[in-house]
């Protein structure tokens, strides 16, 4: 998405302010105060130069008549009609960088030079023409269209001090929220992320319901992932909002989000990521901003948790519920556990492979005593047929274990895997890409092993 506000209006005479009333003399006036010297500011002659330039309607033309009137009138107390004239012919002509220099000599008037309603008429064209005069903005570019835009957000408030006032207070805030949305373009053009975040989140506070406001919403997302270091969970809560709020192209701002939140966790299993994406839609449809109480595990927070897990702390934190649980499982989801031991409770036999119902426990009684699994440790006896689900992404597919199949209910067993799933209630922990160890499985006409009583922790 484009860093600047919003493209060119169709024709500058539809820009919001520009519409606001003149203050110059009538020609009758004009007349008058040409016969009284003393109370003039322009003369008859100054007047009609300026008024047959306003009236010419070829821009070439027009243009002539205005270099012309500048070089008779210098110090003309009408300079700024002349440069409203000289920035509406460039635009015209697609001048654009012309235009804009015009518009920077009106906006540089002092205030008892240049009306107030044409000063800010002036600054709007800028901020309108910008992306059009400065297709590649440098940073020089970018500091004159941010220090224009702050200027108007100082003087624009003083339009509801004249009288009658020419915009309402809803108008007022709609044309400030934009002159703060193009400081936050301009900000971010100079790599300012702290000064966009400020500009964007002062636009959207300013007139919540403009508009462009998804746009600022995206904005200040991208803004504050790119701060060093980068603000992260601010950034996720305000491209979620820009999802919700039906930014342009939001099937696409989803999806980069959703990167990011997987850059930045990097889970076990990348769907874990779906369900807390649509969580975070959900949250950010009714708070704008990101409660303190909301945050996604980083990378380094599931680390710690995965190097410290054991299949016996995995299975008391995934079957303990709540937060921990959450964190624990997009930790360890996906993740190989090697020489886990447990007694066989059920055995379920499918024409490729064997469910192994086991149980385990770092407490030899309850082994032994075991009657209801905790694990579904699934072991494929032959060839997985066409369109079976692969194993998880890192791990080894151990091939056909035909020799699994002399197992029997209370044996013990031994093996290698990776947890792919969890049933919460009642608890059951599931296994994929499963490598029994040898060792473990009976020989033929082999009296049965004692069960095992304490399992190895994960490596």
């Amino acid at each position: 998405m484009r860093n600047y506000p919003t493209k060119v209006a169709v024709g500058l005479a539809v820009l919001l302010l520009s519409a606001l009333p003149a203050t110059r003399a009538t020609a009758e006036q004009a007349g008058q105060a040409a016969g009284q010297s003393a109370q003039t500011t322009y003369t008859l002659p100054e007047y009609n130069a300026e008024q047959a330039a306003a009236a010419e309607k070829d821009s070439q033309q027009q243009i002539k008549l205005l270099d012309a009137f500048v070089a008779q009138y210098p110090n003309s107390t009408l300079m700024q009609y002349i440069y409203q004239f000289y920035y509406t012919a460039y635009y015209k002509l697609k001048n654009y960088q012309k235009a804009v220099e015009y518009a920077d000599k009106l906006i540089a008037m002092p205030s008892d030079k240049a009306e107030l309603g044409v000063r800010v008429s002036a600054i709007q064209a800028r901020i309108q023409l910008f992306p059009l005069a400065y297709p590649k903005p440098s940073n020089d570019d970018w500091t004159k269209e941010r220090d224009v835009a702050q200027t108007g957000v100082k003087i624009f408030p003083n339009l509801l001090r004249l009288t009658p006032p020419p915009v309402t207070q809803d108008q007022l805030n709609a044309s400030i929220a934009y002159l703060q949305g193009a400081i936050g373009s301009a900000d971010f053009g100079l790599k300012d992320f702290p000064g966009a975040i400020e500009a964007y989140k002062a636009a959207i506070a300013t007139n919540p319901k403009d508009p462009q406001t998804p746009v600022s919403y995206y904005r200040l997302g991208i803004a504050y992932l790119s701060t060093a270091p980068p603000q992260f969970l601010d950034g996720f809560w305000a491209l979620a909002r820009a999802v919700d709020l039906k930014v342009s192209d939001s099937d696409k701002v989803k999806d980069y989000l959703r990167s990011r939140i997987l850059q930045y966790e990097q889970p076990g299993c990348d769907s874990q990521v779906d369900a807390q994406l649509s969580e975070l839609l959900q949250l950010a449809q009714n708070s704008p901003d990101r409660p303190a109480s909301y945050t996604i595990p980083s990378h380094d927070d599931l680390q710690k948790i995965s190097t410290s897990s054991t299949i016996i702390t995995v299975i008391n934190d995934l079957s303990g519920g709540g937060d921990k649980a959450k964190m624990t499982w997009l930790a360890i989801c996906g993740a190989e556990f090697p020489e886990v031991v447990g007694k066989i409770v059920d055995i379920q036999k499918s024409d490729n492979f064997i469910d192994f119902m086991v149980f385990t426990s770092d407490n030899g009684d309850q082994m032994q005593n075991a009657t209801t699994a905790n694990m579904d440790v699934k072991v494929w006896t032959a060839a997985k047929p066409a369109g079976s689900t692969p194993p998880p992404a890192g791990t080894t597919d151990p091939g056909p274990q035909p020799d699994v199949a002399r197992f029997e209910k209370d044996d013990p067993i031994k093996f290698s895997g990776a947890i792919t799933g969890y049933d919460p209630s009642p608890f059951l922990l599931h296994w994929d890409a499963v490598k029994v160890d040898p060792s473990t499985i009976p020989e033929k006409g082999a009296a049965k092993k004692p069960a095992a009583h304490r399992p190895a922790p994960k490596e």
